[in-house]
């Protein structure tokens, strides 16, 4: 009898062409595409799927543009929640090194990111949810701090945090698409110690 070869319609194809579409959009950013000019299409044909496959994947690129953030995103916001004051302005300066290292590697998405919230709502939103998770997490440890009596009671921690998170989240941007990375190591150092004797007013 001949055999018959049934294709894989189940999870492990599904997770197949979700991940290819994912690699194949960020391999095109980085070959220096704009997230803009990137159509389903060209998406869909270089990862070898069908266009109804990439919408089985993904409502529309914004929703592509999201998954392809979360993964740095949560991963610098585990390096950065991760450190402790008792860590000192070392400890922080390495977190940050470590952070700006990430979006380094995730250059040409930062860029993307860049450029659709400047004009979609959406995504603006999304990095607003993605600063809250930063700004959230800098409020409960310099509060900490407060209540221990290591940052000084007359701190306003909510607009401290906001000087530093938000200003803090424009620097790195700064950095990663307009600096050298031969300063990487110096600018994680001098926001490190904004943070450390701006906000948390360590002598």
């Amino acid at each position: 009898m001949p055999s018959i070869t049934r294709r894989s319609t189940g999870p492990a194809r599904r997770a197949s062409a979700d991940a290819e579409i994912l690699a194949v959009t960020r391999r095109l950013l980085t070959e220096g595409a704009t997230f803009t000019e990137l159509g389903i299409q060209h998406i869909a044909a270089e990862a070898g799927v069908a266009r109804s496959t990439f919408y089985a994947h993904f409502r529309d690129k914004t929703a592509l543009l999201m998954r392809l953030a979360a993964t740095f995103v949560d991963t610098s916001f585990g390096i950065a929640s991760a450190w402790e004051p008792a860590e000192g302005p070392d400890g922080l300066a390495a977190a940050f090194r470590q952070v700006v290292g990430v979006y380094r590697e995730h250059r040409a998405l930062l860029q993307a990111i860049a450029e659709v919230a400047a004009y979609d709502v959406t995504v603006r939103e999304y990095w607003s949810q993605v600063l809250a998770r930063f700004t959230d997490r800098t409020v409960e440890v310099l509060r900490r701090e407060q209540e221990s009596g290591r940052t000084p009671a007359g701190v306003d921690v909510t607009s401290a945090t906001r000087v530093i998170v938000m200003g803090g989240e424009r620097a790195i941007f700064d950095q990663v698409l307009a600096g050298d990375p031969g300063e990487d190591e110096a600018f994680a150092r001098e926001m490190a110690l904004i943070w450390w004797h701006g906000a948390y007013r360590r002598p």
